[in-house]
């Protein structure tokens, strides 16, 4: 399996882009605030959370780092953008080229008497 299809399949998962926006809002999680994140929603064991966080840091979504006693996890949104560069950028590239045009022919149909 490659890098992307890890971070799809990290994404493909509600809990885990719940763990992914709660470390945009606020980086340095620790496990606990990122469990009592996530049973506001759903109802997940301690157990459940670390095994979502473990995938995410799988497909290095997430990066952590030890502080004291604690564990604190970071958001590495790189592999998303990397996905946005090769699947999502060249397809806007094309509907903006495609947008203009549109325009501009609406444009040139308005001025028609």
């Amino acid at each position: 399996m490659d890098d992307s299809d890890a971070v799809f399949k990290a994404l493909a998962d509600p809990v885990r882009r719940l763990l992914l926006d709660a470390l945009f809002e606020r980086d340095g999680r620790s496990l606990g605030e990122l469990e009592a994140v996530v049973n506001d929603h759903v109802e997940m064991t301690r157990f459940g959370v670390a095994k979502h966080l473990r995938q995410l840091e799988a497909a290095n979504l997430v990066t952590t780092r030890k502080q004291g006693r604690e564990k604190l996890h970071h958001l590495n949104p790189v592999p998303i953008q990397q996905i946005h560069r090769r699947w999502i950028g060249k397809y806007t590239r094309r509907a903006t080229i495609a947008g203009a045009l549109l325009d501009l022919k609406s444009a040139i149909e308005e001025e028609q008497p």
